[in-house]
């Protein structure tokens, strides 16, 4: 393991740095505008435009990078967010708020797109599980450690948002410093949503509903929880415990769709997930709120990596790295029109709205689960692919996955 990371732990601190730095940020301005008195609608409006953001920078950044190299770009878009990160002091209201967070969404694809391909070329091919792994331990510790600095300001509002920019600005210096040359930018080829729909509803469809979950959960569970009468630091543990509880489970439910069809797992996981949401909408408080929330985080973040993999089942071996990009995609329309919609929910049957907003989603997915178990067969064992996590970053995070550079599994399976 530590021979796998060695060549990429420069990048990884960047990685650690960047989302201690950035990843609270969702959850304090969801907590600020909802004490500046904007409404639940307004608060959802705001996380949605981030979400935005990630997809025109996913879109929109390799283009950049191609032109200038990556550690032009890299610096560009980190000097960029921390610039926007500071920003947020000067002036609170929601429009403005509304283009700093998109301003923010695209900022954070142009780096994942730079760090990834750069990890992505540099970690050792026999290795790339241990170092995708890695990547993902970087990751979520990272966004989960940095959900303590909530509490940060004291009778100062801006230092929270002054310490996000120092930890975002520290995460240049790794990649700069790195003796090892930037590696040539790489361009996935075309895959149709028509194509992956064909191949595997489920995890496209899937996909989408993840994304309305957990768009919904990041921009408005921090509200949800501090209107049930949470203080701040208890918001930061609940924020946090979900994100951990997130990292548990993904390994143990990927190893249990391997060894049994996929769809089962998939469609199981959405059917109790939206029950634990079901519940975290009547409970008020207590340690069944956390404990509740540690069971959603793990359900909900293996969700994206099941649905990667079940559709890994039903595609050539050389449109899996295409595929991952429109999975992406399909995520990044889900979360981005997650908030909004569970705003809409909260407005009309109060804070537990959200949780509801969330269950219905995961029900709906669970259904679609079943329809497809009815309508297709299962793919054979041995055609299956080994479970990777993955993250819901950018497609340059596929080319991580030992599946997506497997020469031996090049036959389509059944649909």
């Amino acid at each position: 393991m530590l021979d796998a990371i060695r060549p990429v732990r420069s990048l990884l601190l960047s990685i650690f740095m960047l989302m201690a730095g950035s990843g609270f940020l969702a959850t304090l301005i969801s907590l600020r505008l909802n004490r500046a008195g904007s409404g639940t609608m307004t608060i959802g409006i705001v996380a949605t435009a981030y979400f935005g953001g990630l997809i025109i920078g996913s879109l929109r950044a390799g283009n950049l990078v191609r032109r200038v190299g990556h550690i032009r770009a890299f610096a560009a878009f980190v000097a960029l967010l921390s610039a926007s990160t500071l920003s947020y002091a000067l002036w609170t209201e929601p429009l403005f708020w509304m283009l700093l967070r998109l301003v923010d969404g695209i900022c954070v694809a142009g780096v994942f797109v730079c760090l990834e391909s750069w990890l992505n070329a540099r970690a050792d091919p026999r290795m790339r599980g241990s170092v995708l792994a890695a990547y993902m331990v970087a990751l979520y510790s990272g966004q989960a450690i940095g959900q303590l600095l909530l509490g940060a300001s004291g009778s100062l509002p801006a230092i929270p948002f002054q310490i996000a920019s120092i930890l975002i600005s520290l995460a240049i210096i790794p990649l700069c410093l790195t003796r090892h040359s930037a590696p040539a930018p790489v361009e996935a080829s075309a895959f149709s949503l028509r194509s992956l729909l064909a191949a595997s509803p489920l995890g496209a469809w899937g996909a989408v509903a993840t994304g309305l979950m957990l768009g919904a959960f990041y921009g408005l569970a921090a509200v949800h929880v501090r209107r049930l009468g949470l203080d701040l630091p208890q918001t930061a543990r609940f924020m946090m415990i979900v994100i951990l509880g997130g990292v548990a489970l993904q390994w143990p439910l990927g190893r249990l769709s391997d060894r049994h069809d996929r769809r089962l797992v998939i469609t199981g996981s959405f059917a109790v997930a939206a029950l634990v949401s079901m519940a975290l909408s009547w409970i008020d408080g207590g340690s069944l709120l956390l404990l509740l929330g540690a069971l959603f985080g793990g359900l909900s973040f293996a969700l994206y990596p099941l649905c990667v993999a079940h559709c890994n089942d039903r595609l050539l071996e050389t449109e899996r790295v295409a595929a991952s990009g429109r999975l992406v995609l399909l995520y990044s329309i889900g979360a981005a029109l997650g908030p909004v919609l569970a705003a809409g929910f909260m407005t009309a049957v109060g804070t537990g709205g959200l949780f509801l907003f969330i269950a219905c989603c995961a029900t709906v997915a669970a259904a679609v689960g079943l329809w497809r178990q009815r309508a297709s067969e299962p793919v054979p064992g041995k055609y299956q692919q080994e479970f990777q996590i993955v993250p819901r970053t950018t497609p340059m995070a596929a080319l991580l996955d030992p599946n997506s550079a497997d020469p031996d599994m090049t036959q389509g399976q059944t649909r």
